[in-house]
């Protein structure tokens, strides 16, 4: 159905209205450029984590039970260390042991490099109990591995443990299998219905690097529409630019993720969880904003572009405050999605053009234009349309993370 031309008129118009009544700001005072990560250590890989779900492992916790997870990283090193979380626990978790490997085999499978498998240690133990909202960190684990690779870690769980802390949509398997078999092979494991992540919520390396760029957002930074395992979300395609610049990515995307409004397995609002997932990342120098369409969505046409650009503001400044350069993305078309309003429209145009304009952001990333219909701008060209009008495909993944300017990014 083509737009008509009317109404396209009336909206730019409208657009133009909203943009120019928004209050203005003083650009902030842009950070002064960080150095490299002064010990070496550089979040590679990583998860926003969330309350349990409804069902599954994170509803019902596990007991005597060996989770084993696949974490793709983008930069490798001579070291990793592993962090993981029990922010929405109910109980101190347990940990009984641990391991990690290189992943060996096709994608999807459970099976590890078993003669490269080492034990993981926290405090010079094996067993560890983190509290209710905290995180752990494992010490340094020697095992050398490349960019752009898989490493495999097993997770003992004794157990009762509780609802425990997840991601809901890694895009990726995870397996279990019942007693400590940390450092066993793939047959004794079977694959968990769905794709979520358990607990595990960083891994960092050690390594010669310019720093970590996290991608913060929501299910279209998180990767809906991305195939399982599949490692072809925005943030992965971005990360194989940037690791040639010695530069590691950390995709801190939650499906349903709102700028304002907590929201249950969508996780925080992103105001909330910001310094979280962003500002304490091993090595962090700059952040990628994509916020505001589920807000959008949500609202039904009620929000407005201030309330998003407001929002914005906030998370700039905090970034802003903790040294790090910021970057924000333009929203991309949602045309003949679920909730989609002409109130949105306005909101979401409104929103992309003080991106594109207001100077505050240091930069901005336009995926917008990346990805959009030619011919019908309001809505996702169709050869990127993950299916819904509102997630890009892994094509229009591809597009986004070739629209990133790397000179910029990485300046």
């Amino acid at each position: 159905m083509m737009l008509a031309e009317s109404w396209m008129q009336s909206l730019i118009a409208a657009v133009a209205m909203v943009a120019s009544s928004l209050p203005g700001a003083p650009a902030p005072e842009a950070p002064a450029r960080v150095t490299a990560p002064p010990d070496g250590w550089v979040a590679s890989w990583g998860v926003a984590v969330t309350q349990a779900g409804p069902t599954g492992p994170s509803a019902t916790g596990v007991r005597n039970t060996t989770i084993r997870q696949v974490a793709h990283l983008s930069l490798g090193g001579g070291s990793i260390r592993i962090r993981l979380s029990n922010r929405f626990g109910k109980q101190p978790l347990v940990v009984g042991a641990s391991s990690v490997a290189p992943r060996k085999g096709g994608a999807g499978t459970p099976n590890l490099e078993l003669l490269k498998s080492v034990p993981v240690t926290y405090g010079g133990r094996a067993a560890v109990t983190i509290p209710v909202g905290a995180e752990s960190v494992s010490d340094p684990i020697d095992l050398p591995i490349g960019n752009d690779s898989d490493v495999v870690i097993s997770t003992y769980f004794p157990g009762p443990t509780g609802p425990l802390t997840q991601h809901p949509a890694g895009y990726a398997s995870a397996f279990s299998a019942a007693g400590n078999q940390t450092r066993a092979g793939g047959a004794p494991y079977k694959k968990i219905p769905g794709m979520a992540r358990f607990v595990l919520s960083g891994v960092d390396v050690k390594t010669s690097s310019e720093g970590a760029i996290v991608l913060f957002g929501d299910s279209i930074t998180d990767g809906a529409s991305s195939p399982v395992d599949g490692n072809l979300r925005y943030p992965d395609q971005l990360a194989d630019r940037l690791t040639k610049r010695r530069y590691a990515v950390v995709n801190a995307g939650i499906g349903g993720n709102r700028l304002l409004v907590n929201g249950g397995v969508s996780g925080e609002a992103a105001i909330a969880r910001f310094e979280r997932d962003v500002v304490r990342r091993s090595g962090v120098r700059a952040v990628v904003i994509l916020e505001g369409i589920n807000d959008i969505r949500a609202g039904k046409g009620s929000i407005s572009g201030a309330q998003l650009i407001n929002a914005h503001r906030q998370l700039i400044a905090r970034a802003h405050a903790a040294g790090l350069r910021v970057y924000g993305a333009t929203l991309t078309p949602y045309w003949a999605a679920d909730h989609y309003t002409v109130g949105g429209e306005v909101a979401r145009q409104a929103l992309n053009q003080w991106i594109r304009t207001s100077g505050e952001y240091d930069g901005y990333l336009e995926f917008e234009h990346a990805v959009r219909d030619p011919y019908q701008p309001l809505r996702l060209a169709p050869g990127y349309d993950g299916g819904d009008h509102l997630h890009p495909n892994a094509r229009g993944f591809k597009a986004m993370a070739y629209a990133a300017d790397l000179n910029l990014l990485t300046s």
